[in-house]
């Protein structure tokens, strides 16, 4: 059986499948959500100190190092940084790439 190699799009969401408009929000979320693990991680803080420092609650972090993406909006994650004391910058490229 021969196994098929398929280059990425660079978004595995479009990879799967998704909507072009609903890809683009899971990575932008996706991107986010690791943004804030790092920035845990990078500190090396508990779940206790996380949820203080980024004003939500201890379940709140715990879904998000657990990848539950579904229950964060990008609003919600930018404030979290925000209130990490993080800088958030968006570039946006008005250009359509061609697959």
């Amino acid at each position: 059986m021969a196994t098929t190699i398929q280059e990425s799009s660079g978004n595995v969401f479009t990879d799967l499948g998704f909507e072009p408009e609903a890809a683009l929000n899971l990575k932008l979320r996706a991107d986010l959500m690791i943004e804030i693990s790092k920035l845990i991680e990078a500190r090396g803080l508990t779940q206790t100190a996380a949820a203080e420092l980024l004003k939500v609650t201890q379940p709140r972090v715990s879904d998000l190092v657990r990848g539950k993406i579904d229950r964060f909006s990008v609003d919600s994650l930018i404030e979290m940084l925000g209130h990490a004391g993080a800088e958030v910058s968006l570039v946006v490229n008005t250009g359509r790439r061609v697959a």
